[in-house]
């Protein structure tokens, strides 16, 4: 849901409207505050749930009790995304990375004193987290109100807050489907920095009304992405012989792991463009187009393939994991079609001003 303020703050930028983000900041903090109530709520009955769901009892009752611990968590976390963004949306990079490495240093001595020294376990492990979450919450906070950077920017507390909850809502749902659909795997964490790079680059252009330079920006990431799938898909395939040795002895499972490694690089592929044209979705204002792409290419054409060659093809997990893939171009196609009908109409507008 954070990823509406990308949109928001991105283009409020853009246009020069400084202290706009300020108001969708404080707004989007209570608005996600609020809704880290219910999710509250749901992880406290989450072993009732996982038993319903045929989970075993034993591994349902652990995975509460680390989520109980967790739930005083949700909150920094929430405000943590947020920060990112407001910071992310003014191209200031540099704090949020100094402040990550140095919660990253303290954090792994402190999961390591709670879980074994104090003997919490589970429970040490989850406020460790809530502890690192908390810290880096303190350490951007501290920056936002006293750098010079974000002087103009400031987030400050105004009437137009509530007013601002309204649209910040209107983006944040699409965004949380386009997001929650999509995040699979390690690999994706480097394709979404091209895209985070192309949604803030994106916002800030069409918010000061140069879409030839958000189109150039758009080029850029791509280039980005295509010389990083080339590397990873690269560097899987010489390997492949021995990956599966990072996940066990046994040779069935080696010679298992060497033969999936191809839908591995055809995933890493579609993942790498998707993760860069939902950046531009985002950048752009069209979370509820990128919804709608995603929730159709999964459930109307990855699934149904899916099943189809897992059951009826009898291809058993490759079958399942290409249709997933399957999904996942028709995403990509799709996201590009609509970049394409979007630069269109956005440059009419422009034109028509003109």
């Amino acid at each position: 849901m954070a990823g509406a303020l990308e949109t928001l703050c991105g283009q409020a930028y853009g246009a020069g409207q400084y202290q706009r983000l300020g108001t969708y900041t404080h707004g989007a903090i209570i608005s996600l505050i609020l809704v880290c109530f219910p999710i509250s709520i749901l992880w406290i009955y989450i072993d009732k749930i996982l038993i319903l769901l045929g989970q075993d009892p034993l591994i349902s009752a652990e995975a509460c009790k680390f989520l109980i611990w967790l739930v005083p968590t949700l909150f920094p976390y929430a405000i943590l995304q947020l920060i990112i963004r407001y910071l992310l949306s003014q191209s200031l990079i540099f704090p949020m990375l100094w402040s990550s490495i140095v919660v990253l240093v303290l954090h792994v001595p402190i999961c390591w004193a709670l879980v074994f020294r104090l003997g919490f376990g589970t429970a040490g492990a989850a406020l460790a987290i809530g502890t690192s979450y908390t810290l880096n919450v303190i350490i951007l906070g501290l920056y936002m109100y006293h750098s010079k950077a974000c002087e103009k920017t400031r987030v400050t507390f105004s009437g137009d807050v509530l007013t601002s909850i309204k649209e910040f809502m209107r983006f944040a749902i699409p965004s949380a489907v386009m997001i929650c659909l999509t995040v699979t795997a390690l690999h994706c964490y480097i394709p979404y920095s091209f895209g985070a790079a192309a949604s803030t680059r994106v916002s800030n252009e069409l918010g000061a009304g140069n879409p030839q330079a958000a189109k150039t920006s758009i080029l850029v990431a791509s280039a980005l992405g295509v010389v990083e799938v080339i590397i990873a898909i690269t560097t899987l395939m010489c390997s492949r012989t021995v990956l599966g040795y990072a996940f066990g002895n046994e040779k069935e499972l080696v010679d298992y792991v060497k033969d999936i490694t191809p839908l591995l690089c055809f995933t890493i592929f579609a993942d790498t463009i998707q993760a860069i044209l939902s950046g531009v979705a985002i950048g752009s204002g069209w979370q509820h187009v990128g919804a709608y792409i995603t929730l159709g290419s999964y459930y109307l054409a990855g699934i149904p393939m899916a099943l189809i060659l897992c059951f009826v093809a009898h291809l058993n997990g490759k079958g399942l994991w290409s249709g997933l893939i399957i999904g996942s171009f028709v995403q990509c196609i799709l996201l590009t079609l609509a970049a394409k009908s979007r630069e269109r109409i956005f440059v009419g507008e422009i034109a028509d001003e003109e």
